[in-house]
């Protein structure tokens, strides 16, 4: 098996990781396996289509309300029954209340939907070089600035009273010391 994103050739097809790229290779061999099908994302997609969820409840009662409040008793006003416009417009309101109500508590949410583009890794760039993009992983181009451009900072700065920037001695000079030490013994 060959990993998808470099082509760099896998030792074995139970490798999880590409051994030169670092690419998840577990799903490859999956994919391979069930010939470029993976029966989780069907089980998912399968789920995906109910009917009877809250969004569907929620946009059935606005409807609702819509028609019996708004144009059932338009009709019923333009064909003089004054009545039964009220009625149908009060049933529209309770009635509506009451979808919403059992919408929003007793049906599912719909579930999410699965994102596959957000859970694939970017496309490798082009091999350039003997192991693919040679400017990918250096480190950035050496900046320089001279000694004498230097600026002490401005205001009360002070060294910190530590060793740390103190010039270490020579070795010659502390081996001459020992050795003075030894003669002198």
């Amino acid at each position: 098996m060959h990993c998808p994103r470099c082509g760099q050739q896998q030792i074995s097809d139970q490798t999880k990781f590409c051994s030169r790229c670092g690419f998840q290779l577990g799903l490859v061999s999956e994919l391979l396996e069930n010939g470029g099908f993976l029966p989780q994302l069907a089980e998912l997609h399968k789920n995906k289509s109910s009917l009877f969820t809250r969004k569907n409840g929620v946009t059935f009662s606005v409807l609702w309300f819509i028609f019996f409040d708004m144009m059932v008793p338009a009709f019923f006003a333009l064909a003089g029954e004054g009545e039964a416009a009220a009625v149908s417009a009060v049933f529209g309101v309770f009635s509506t209340m009451m979808f919403l109500i059992l919408s929003l508590s007793l049906l599912k949410r719909a579930p999410k939907t699965y994102d596959m583009a957000a859970h694939q890794m970017p496309p490798s760039p082009q091999a350039s070089g003997l192991y693919g993009n040679q400017h990918m992983g250096a480190l950035p181009p050496q900046q320089s600035q001279p000694a004498s451009s230097y600026m002490a900072p401005a205001g009360d700065w002070r060294a910190p009273d530590t060793g740390d920037l103190v010039r270490p001695g020579s070795v010659t000079e502390s081996t001459t010391r020992l050795l003075k030490k030894d003669e002198e013994r």
